[in-house]
């Protein structure tokens, strides 16, 4: 017991480093989710075939991308963007360099689970805003998003749990991180008491962002 508290005292700077680097990736990776994200998963929604503005080229090559993100393995696409990322940041090392790959994946992410929730929508919402002469963007920001806006919240939950989990692969290009901290000072330094520590600090952080959205996604949730 004693060592363990040592070790977890002689590393506490460390873990409140590596929480605060898991919380920079998280944050950026949320916003290209919404700003980016968001929009496309609209996109896709109306120019479905058999969508409110159908549009089968645009839709093919906004849902391509959403697919072939999702389903590329992490830490490929990871090194799969190196030369892109070099291109933009300089270096390949460093939180901020290895934030880039997630944000693509946070916009996929996102964007699929909009589209699911849109598709969620009644018809009869359509059917509404068509009835009051509304044209296509006021459909969307009057109609579409106020009707799915407590599901897009639990989405947005949703997405950000997976991007903690995708995060703890960014220690293989310098990103840092608690699941870097878990396997660089406790799983190689044999210092399992402190891994498990930091893997409990990563639950806990999932269960807070799920509690907090659910609390948001039913205030929300007027039906």
């Amino acid at each position: 017991m004693n060592e363990y508290l040592a070790s977890l005292t002689a590393n506490a700077d460390q873990i409140v480093v590596a929480l605060a680097e898991t919380g920079y990736m998280l944050a950026f990776s949320l916003l290209a989710a919404v700003v980016i994200g968001l929009p496309l998963g609209v996109l896709i929604y109306l120019t479905r075939p058999g969508g409110p503005k159908e549009h089968r080229p645009l839709w093919a090559v906004a849902n391509m991308y959403v697919t072939v993100v999702r389903s590329f393995p992490f830490l490929l696409f990871v090194v799969f963007l190196i030369p892109l990322t070099r291109l933009l940041y300089g270096t390949t090392f460093g939180t901020g360099a290895a934030t880039f790959p997630l944000c693509f994946v946070g916009v996929a992410i996102y964007a699929r689970l909009v589209e699911q929730i849109l598709l969620e929508v009644p018809q009869g919402v359509l059917a509404a805003a068509r009835s009051m002469g509304a044209d296509v963007p006021q459909t969307v920001v009057h109609f579409l998003l106020v009707e799915g806006r407590s599901g897009l919240v639990y989405a947005l939950t949703s997405a950000s749990i997976s991007l903690i989990s995708y995060s703890t692969v960014l220690g293989i290009v310098g990103g840092g991180g608690l699941g870097d901290f878990a396997l660089r000072y406790g799983y190689q330094e044999y210092d399992y008491p402190l891994m498990y520590t930091t893997i409990v600090i990563v639950i806990v952080c999932v269960l807070l962002l799920q509690t907090a959205g659910e609390k948001v996604s039913a205030v929300l949730d007027k039906r």
